[in-house]
């Protein structure tokens, strides 16, 4: 009797195992005709040969990668080669890339492209907790991002603007007396360590009423937590499964807390300034402030898109000026030329005023040629991608519908065709009587969708 039944209960494993070995088979096979229906739909555009059937171009954006390289630059390398319109594989997928300023105006100027919503959906979460979700540079949604939109405007305008300008010279003072400390010419200073300080200092203060006090050497752990999530997106992106993996358990685990950190943050600020609105207390004069008097006037109060857009800030608005910044100041140390003709702007139209007014700064012309020439060169947000619904033609190769096309500033920006002698760092281009080619050049995007911040951090950086 007992030898029946375990013989009966073998058979039985050995039934289900062998389902699951055909199920996995079948799966498979399925998965590999999926892939050679998207080469065949997508074959007839140019792009480098695969290194793989299944991984497509991973091994070699791998290696770029692991050798340290600047990823984009292979995007450049593969642009001068396949032409303006190029594909690559990921896996199943297929992603185009453009270079053609027709496509970067048909796609960017107009609201017909939504946002790619893989990329974008991919940052709602980060390893499992909420991050960017819904906020201003990730809502695939054009109705509600307009909305939000429209209740953020007024917090970014040139009026408001102005009134931040104090907090400013403020914060510009505590980084110059900070390094006339140490300008004793026996110690090195890591610039880019000081400028994310006092970039971070000034979106916390006039964002969100918070003093971090990091350029006076106040220790927080908020400047770790957004390093932390910062990278954390990044291997995200470049490979969605590595949570589970346990030799990634670790680094997830850190960016986790980091994110809830940033989010807990968040929720304790728009909390304590709501309480305040409701009880009629003085309010600060900052960007959530505004915000939170618009959105009650909508009645669009929302708690997790508040704390979406608190995180998206710090994302999009505090990183990509320092790194700005930073490459602007190293570009200066090797042109001497361009630091000269610089500071004798800066003398004649600031002097020695301690407190620089918002009309100072717009008659900054030259150095503001020389931070767009920074955002030509180095770009901290290279590019941005739409997802093509229906079958379109650019640069007479058809592309059909279903995909997402990327454009890639940082390749537009270092290309002989759009830019005479890309490598050169040469503010000129920018001279307000300089020809400028026409959208080949879009750090902040373009569009309906271009960023909201960057009249803020472009003052803000002509200020610092």
């Amino acid at each position: 009797m007992w030898h029946s039944v375990i013989v009966h209960c073998l058979s039985w494993v050995y039934s289900g195992f062998l389902l699951i070995i055909i199920g996995a088979v079948v799966a498979f096979l399925a998965y590999c005709a999926y892939i050679k229906y998207m080469h065949l739909k997508y074959d007839d555009i140019p792009g480098p040969p695969r290194d793989s059937f299944l991984l497509g171009h991973i091994p070699t954006l791998s290696k770029a990668e692991e050798n340290y390289s600047v990823v984009h630059d292979l995007f450049l390398h593969w642009a001068e080669i396949y032409g303006p319109v190029f594909k690559i594989n990921i896996l199943h997928r297929v992603m185009i890339y453009s270079t053609s300023p027709e496509s970067v105006k048909e796609c960017l100027m107009s609201s017909k492209y939504p946002k790619d919503p893989y990329t974008y959906n991919q940052l709602f979460n980060l390893f499992g907790k909420r991050f960017l979700g819904k906020g201003l540079l990730t809502d695939p949604d054009h109705d509600h991002w307009y909305h939000q939109r429209r209740i953020m405007d007024p917090a970014f305008s040139n009026t408001y603007l102005k009134e931040m300008i104090g907090i400013f010279n403020e914060r510009a003072e505590q980084m110059m007396e900070k390094l006339e400390e140490k300008a004793d010419g026996h110690q090195e200073v890591s610039m880019h360590s000081i400028i994310n300080r006092v970039t971070l200092d000034v979106i916390t203060k006039v964002a969100f009423g918070m003093d971090l006090g990091l350029v006076e050497g106040n220790k927080t752990d908020f400047p770790n937590a957004i390093s932390k999530v910062l990278t954390g997106m990044m291997r995200y992106m470049q490979n969605p499964y590595m949570q589970y993996f346990p030799k990634h358990w670790a680094f997830v685990r850190e960016v986790q807390e980091s994110a809830d950190l940033l989010r807990k943050t968040g929720k304790e600020c728009i909390s304590q300034r709501k309480k305040a609105m409701q009880n009629g207390e003085e309010l600060p004069k900052d960007i959530l402030t505004k915000i939170l008097q618009c959105a009650e006037l909508e009645n669009a109060l929302d708690d997790e898109i508040m704390l979406d857009n608190f995180i998206t800030f710090f994302i999009a608005g505090q990183e990509t000026t320092a790194n700005q910044l930073s490459f602007t100041v190293m570009e200066l140390t090797r042109q001497p030329e361009i630091m000269t003709k610089l500071r004798m702007e800066v003398d004649e139209v600031i002097g020695f005023k301690r407190d620089i007014s918002y009309d100072d700064i717009q008659n900054l012309n030259y150095m503001t040629q020389v931070l767009k020439e920074s955002l030509r060169f180095y770009p901290p947000g290279p590019g941005t991608s739409r997802y093509l619904k229906e079958d379109t033609i650019f640069e007479g190769i058809k592309i059909p519908g279903g995909v997402s096309i990327t454009f890639n500033t940082y390749v537009m920006g270092r290309m002989e065709k759009f830019f005479q002698d890309p490598f050169k760092f040469d503010p000129e281009r920018f001279h307000p009587a300089a020809v400028k080619p026409y959208f080949c050049y879009f750090p902040f995007a373009l569009g309906p969708r271009s960023c909201l911040g960057q009249i803020f951090s472009q003052v803000r950086l002509l200020h610092i």
